[in-house]
């Protein structure tokens, strides 16, 4: 059977994480260079997902830090100012989870989106077949008409201001960026903490998106983010592709297959510290 070395494996990942004993991120542009290499990462940390954050390559592995003066929450400042410019992709994408996305890749996760390049119509049609929740219809609709707009008047134009209505907000605002509908595009001082999001359609704020995910088929878009999930973890089994891209089993499987059968990848490694069947790169493969 052939056998991950793992000791060449945490390597790997010390480099693609940015783990000591390499260097930390320290500037914005540096930050951004680095999604663009990685193609995507994950904003914070999540909890039993192994895979790049930015808080992780500045901050160092350890938790995110409660007190606002910590050193690593100079990402927040470099995620805000971003915001709008169009230097990456932000929004809470992978399990609903805040992700960034080099802009060259975003449309592989466009071409995988119930999107089907008809903006004013798309939620319509998801909506009547039930895959959109009313107020995940109302809060589109208002942004479709109004333009973009900061939490509090996003709110109020969805007509989603009463307080039973805390939570199908916020869960509208997530199943709506998850499915590339929407994009934050700034920050307002707004609300009780004068800050609040500013929310626009992703396709008015990157017209060009739809158009580059129409050339991309189904298959070839799952297999361009295995691809780049593979080469920022290494090794990973089969339920850890799922729970972060949330295909399902069979689909998952076929998109692996191709990246065995294309070499990348090889598919029943065995790892000496864990239990169970993994993927992983070829080159940190013992056979």
């Amino acid at each position: 059977m052939p056998t991950i070395d793992l000791e060449q494996l945490n390597r790997y990942r010390a480099e693609t994480f940015r783990l000591p004993p390499g260097k930390r991120i320290a500037t914005p542009a540096a930050a951004l260079d680095w999604v663009n290499r990685r193609g995507f990462v994950y904003f914070w940390p999540i909890k039993g997902i192994d895979f790049p954050s930015l808080w992780t390559a500045v901050a160092g592995e350890r938790m995110v830090a409660d007190a606002h003066d910590d050193p690593g929450h100079v990402t927040w400042g470099w995620k805000d100012s971003a915001l709008g410019k169009r230097q990456w992709y932000y929004a809470k994408i992978l399990r609903r989870k805040a992700t960034l996305v080099s802009l060259d890749i975003a449309p592989y996760f466009y071409a995988l989106s119930e999107n089907y390049g008809s903006p004013e119509e798309d939620h319509l049609i998801a909506y009547r077949e039930g895959r959109l929740t009313l107020e995940a219809k109302q809060v589109y609709e208002a942004l479709l008409d109004k333009g973009p707009l900061h939490t509090i008047d996003l709110r109020r134009e969805a007509r989603l201001t009463s307080k039973g209505s805390d939570s199908v907000f916020s869960r509208a605002l997530e199943v709506l960026q998850a499915d590339f509908k929407i994009i934050p595009v700034g920050v307002a001082e707004a609300g009780a903490w004068r800050y609040a999001f500013i929310y626009d359609l992703a396709a008015r704020h990157l017209p060009d998106l739809p158009e580059k995910a129409r050339a991309i088929g189904e298959a070839e878009a799952r297999q361009k983010l295995l691809e780049l999930y593979f080469a920022s973890v290494g090794a990973a089994q089969l339920r850890d592709a799922t729970r972060l891209f949330g295909w399902g089993n069979e689909v998952t499987v076929r998109a692996l297959k191709r990246l065995v059968d294309g070499g990348q990848v090889t598919g029943g490694a065995l790892r000496a510290d864990k239990a169970g069947e993994w993927y992983a790169l070829s080159s940190l493969v013992e056979k």
